[in-house]
């Protein structure tokens, strides 16, 4: 039943005006990020490294703008596991980094946003740029982020647990040696 311009369903509640109001948080498992009404009907999980070109493409050119249409508009919402495979395979550090960015931005409220402007800014994948400056710059791009515990979490890598954890999880999923896994967005 859709009920007015601005609403989708009863149930739901009002559409959310843009990515700053959608709902965020770190689920049970200490591992998934959970975005959007926690009511939504359909929940969209993806494996993703903030490193990787083909999650960039789904992000910022493929499913990723259709699906932050459906979270704005309460349809679906979304599960991210973050990896940081491609430090193994192409050398450097830069998807553990940039992956506890992400976790520290969650601590901030602005996971959403930092997630759109770290995959808009996305280094080539083989030049291992996402670096303490690197991602310091790009929360400067996000208003509200950065400041004194946000960086210290950066530089310190504070959330290292977590990113160990999660890149854990996506390897229990199946992670890439299986071709059915959740690998990244699907090529």
């Amino acid at each position: 039943m859709l009920v007015g311009c601005g609403q989708r369903h009863a149930r739901y509640g009002p559409d959310l005006a843009s990515a700053e109001e959608l709902p965020e948080k770190l689920d049970a498992d200490c591992t998934t990020l959970t975005v959007g009404d926690p009511e939504t009907p359909v929940t969209v999980h993806l494996h993703e490294d903030p490193r990787c070109p083909y999650c960039e493409e789904f992000e910022t050119a493929g499913g990723g703008p259709q699906l932050r249409e459906a979270m704005l508009d309460r349809r679906v919402g979304a599960e991210y596991t973050l990896a940081s495979f491609l430090d193994d395979r192409v050398g450097g550090t830069g998807s553990k980094k940039a992956v506890n960015a992400l976790r520290a931005a969650l601590e901030e409220g602005k996971f959403v946003e930092y997630h759109e402007v770290l995959y808009a800014n996305q280094p080539e994948e083989s030049t291992d740029g996402h670096t303490d400056a690197y991602l310091l710059q790009l929360a400067g791009k996000v208003k509200g982020l950065g400041g004194p515990e946000f960086d210290a979490a950066v530089r310190s890598m504070k959330y290292r647990g977590f990113v160990t954890d999660s890149q854990k999880a996506y390897e229990r999923a199946g992670g890439a040696r299986e071709p059915e896994a959740p690998v990244n967005p699907p090529r």
